[in-house]
């Protein structure tokens, strides 16, 4: 158990280290890992699976999910200079006091008029990863009667704003990634596959990808063969599973089998790992992250 403890007080230590490139004087402005994390702790939780419960109630469901033994969180609640209605300052300062580690905070709404307030507060909130989770710019739609999702400039175009992004992230002494739904990994009317144009027209210095294991496999893509194809740049992944109607599930009561991507993991580039469910249908969300955290052992994540 205590080697256990190390190995993640280890990597943790390891992501807060990452996040200052190397600059002394962003080291020294690193918060330490909560004391509160035990041998027990381990894996992320996207916040986004709790959007509806953390509007009404942030601070209990974050102390509730600390309870469930996540070690680290992702952040889907920025609006307004605000994260889930507290300051960037009293987030970051509560996620210390609960002893989560506030590890990557997903941005969306990106503008040119709003980007550098956005990457501001994204740092003064202790994040390490900066994640666009659609194409920026208002690249990204979503049709409602189809339930698909799509880019509406062509890939050249979002990739420079990408680029841009993560440009003002590494600036900032952030670390930028990328998030993908399925529609990255098809052909556009010009037969450029999304993603293959992303990872192919970027620095890695400055960006990479957090690959999201549901959304490659209902692209009927192989994220093996994306690890194979660019390595180590895949260094988040959201991990959920996919039930036998193609729905989003618990991990461990679905149909994708995460050994074979598990025994991956340095080959991608992974440094972290959280669950996420985007629609959880019957059960209710604390409780579908509560079996996806016990999802996670059977298949060696921790």
């Amino acid at each position: 158990m205590m080697t256990r403890f190390f190995s993640l007080l280890l990597l943790i230590l390891c992501f807060a280290a990452c996040s200052s490139g190397g600059d002394k004087s962003a080291s020294a402005e690193t918060e330490t890992v909560p004391e509160k994390i035990t041998a027990a702790d381990f894996g992320g939780l996207a916040l986004y699976t709790l959007r509806d419960t953390m509007a009404g109630a942030p601070r209990e469901v974050l102390q509730a999910v600390k309870d469930m033994g996540y070690a680290y969180i992702e952040a889907a609640g920025y609006k307004d200079g605000m994260f889930y209605g507290m300051s960037p300052a009293e987030f970051k300062g509560y996620l210390n006091e609960v002893g989560l580690v506030g590890l990557s905070t997903h941005m969306a709404g990106t503008t040119p008029e709003n980007i550098d307030q956005m990457v501001a507060d994204a740092k003064a909130a202790g994040f390490t990863y900066f994640v666009l989770p659609i194409p920026p710019m208002g690249a990204f739609n979503f049709d409602q009667a189809t339930m698909s999702m799509s880019m509406t400039q062509d890939a050249k175009t979002v990739m420079a704003n990408i680029n841009m992004v993560a440009e003002k992230c590494a600036a900032a002494g952030l670390k930028c990634l990328y998030h993908n739904h399925d529609f990255e990994f098809k052909p556009g009317a010009d037969g450029i596959v999304p993603i293959d144009y992303f990872l192919e027209n970027s620095d890695p210095a400055i960006l990479n990808f957090q690959m999201d294991l549901y959304w490659v496999t209902k692209a009927e893509a192989n994220p093996v063969a994306y690890f194979d194809k660019y390595p180590g740049r895949f260094h988040g992944w959201h991990v959920k599973d996919m039930d036998e109607e193609g729905r989003f599930a618990p991990v461990g009561e679905g149909t994708i089998d995460f050994a074979p991507i598990l025994a991956s993991k340095e080959k991608s580039g992974m440094k972290f790992y959280l669950v996420e469910q985007d629609m959880c249908f019957e059960l209710d969300p604390m409780e579908a992250v509560k079996i996806s955290h016990e999802g996670l052992k059977g298949f060696g994540f921790q």
